[in-house]
């Protein structure tokens, strides 16, 4: 196999918008392409045996198009490190397989992404793994649900779909005194808004569909760390088990990077536009955004956070009926699984997303709507909850 660390080289640059419009690649020698050119080709060819050009023998193993993508992505959560994966549960599943063994356990959240419960519940249990569940805003419950054999604690913050906000600075602390490594799925947030490289984790773990993307026209994954033989790990088994980004995939990836601070900041102000129509409400039991000085843990949030998102999750005063009434009747918020687009999406979360978690300790409750707010106008994306729940 070739190596492929992917190395971030532009770390020195301090702007976020730099990183992500330059990092990981400068306009091609030969053409001056100021994109990163597709390389639409399964294989490479060798001066020699063994005589590589600049590391490429074979697409699974690397591809000049992925390359800067996986460079630009490990430099965006300042981290030395970056590889893309074909979708998030692709990272998800390479980052379990490379960290535990049977006999091992891992802490997750008690309100974890329905996908990565499934894949924990139903898959890594039938290899001996251990799991138990426990809410990432309590360190204490945290730090009780460890044992002599966890090697890893998961943690999303915000969660997915309840908005439960984890500290990590406290969290990565609980989980290397235990000699467990912590995984933050940063999705939610961005590496915009969050770094938790920074805050002391050991991965952060995204879905590159959701914002990084951000234009709900690409599936992918990715795995950042500072550590380079837990980068070794990944790439033997991203090598080996093949869940690769094609290279029209890591460039559309690439393209939504671009952007991706100007619509983080456009899905924030949108967002907090559209809890101040929800929060009081007459329909409204509850209004679920870290942004609120109501949530729980909206001061860890303000800490860690730079801004609180797009993501709001509410529930509603006539439970699971009026939750399906708002959702059939919204107009420009479009009934649909996945976030993180430039379109405003919204969903019953128990019989969508996290319909894998029914029955079990996770399972969220039936009066329970999650929004993404896209970049719309604000005044009609109020204007169309507004009417919905009228």
């Amino acid at each position: 196999m070739s190596e492929q660390r992917s190395k971030a080289d532009n770390v020195n640059w301090q702007g976020f918008s730099t990183k992500a419009v330059h990092a990981g690649y400068e306009p091609d020698p030969l053409t001056g392409a100021v994109n990163v050119p597709i390389y639409a080709s399964s294989t490479f060819a060798q001066d020699g045996v063994g005589g590589m050009r600049n590391g490429f023998e074979y697409a699974r193993t690397g591809n000049p198009t992925r390359r800067p993508l996986e460079a630009n992505l490990a430099a965006l959560e300042s981290g030395s490190y970056g590889r893309a994966f074909s979708s998030g549960m692709a990272a998800t599943d390479c980052l379990l397989r490379s960290v535990l063994r049977p006999g091992d356990h891992l802490v997750i959240p008690d309100d974890a992404y329905g996908g990565t419960f499934r894949l924990i519940d139903k898959v890594f249990t039938q290899w001996g793994i251990e799991y138990t569940p426990a809410p990432v805003s309590d360190v204490d419950a945290v730090r009780a649900a460890m044992r002599p054999n966890t090697k890893l604690v998961w943690v999303e913050t915000p969660t997915n779909p309840l908005l439960n906000i984890g500290d990590i600075e406290l969290l990565a602390e609980v989980a290397h005194e235990g000699n467990a490594k912590i995984v933050v799925d940063n999705t939610f947030a961005s590496p915009y808004l969050q770094q938790p490289l920074q805050l002391g984790a050991d991965v952060a773990l995204h879905s590159t569909t959701k914002y990084i993307g951000g234009h709900s026209d690409v599936v992918g994954g990715a795995l950042v760390c500072n550590d380079e033989e837990l980068d070794h790990a990944f790439a033997f088994l991203q090598n080996g088990s093949g869940g690769v980004p094609g290279p029209f995939d890591a460039f559309l990836t690439l393209r939504g990077i671009k952007t991706l601070a100007l619509r983080m900041e456009r899905h924030s102000d949108n967002a907090e536009k559209v809890v101040e129509l929800l929060d009081g409400h007459p329909a409204v039991a509850s209004v679920i955004y870290p942004g609120l000085v109501s949530h729980p843990s909206h001061k860890i949030a303000a800490k860690q956070m730079r801004r609180f998102g797009g993501m709001i999750s509410v529930r509603l005063k006539g439970g699971k009926a009026a939750a399906l009434d708002l959702c059939s009747r919204t107009e420009i918020f479009t009934l649909a699984e996945s976030l993180g687009g430039v379109e405003s999406l919204i969903e019953f979360p128990g019989a969508m997303t996290h319909a894998s978690t029914a029955g079990s300790a996770l399972e969220v409750p039936d009066d329970l709507v999650r929004l993404s707010v896209g970049i719309e106008d604000a005044s009609d994306l109020v204007g169309d909850i507004e009417q919905a729940l009228s």
